[in-house]
């Protein structure tokens, strides 16, 4: 598998797999940037709020932009998500990736609501 087969099936893999998937694949100490309330995390407060915790039951992800320079990769999406009964969630996103040996762990990640 390539790169960026390898980093766009890791990064599907952190809306549908749930958090404890999302956990092994995390850098140590990275920071997420989710829309009000939840704010600004890091460390173990990624793992207590839904918005990680949940799983999605479906996720389209368009627009894909991947720039890689050496061992860090990020990734720019757009993503329409479904869970559970709620109505269908639209955000732009980025997830900066590093590469711990030949391993890629998700460093930071970011949404904005799309309208």
């Amino acid at each position: 598998m390539t790169t960026e087969a390898t980093l766009w099936d890791q990064e599907e893999h952190f809306w549908t797999q749930g958090a404890q998937s999302a956990r092994n694949m995390t850098a140590k100490n990275a920071v997420f940037v989710f829309p009000y309330p939840a704010g600004i995390l890091q460390g173990d407060s990624l793992w207590r709020e839904a918005d990680v915790a949940q799983r999605w039951r479906s996720v389209v992800m368009s627009d894909r932009f991947l720039s890689q320079q050496g061992n860090v990769a990020a990734l720019a999406y757009r993503v329409s998500a479904e869970r559970g009964d709620l109505p269908v969630y639209d955000a732009l996103c980025t997830s900066t990736y590093v590469k711990d040996d030949d391993t890629w762990l998700r460093l930071s990640h970011q949404q904005t609501p799309s309208e």
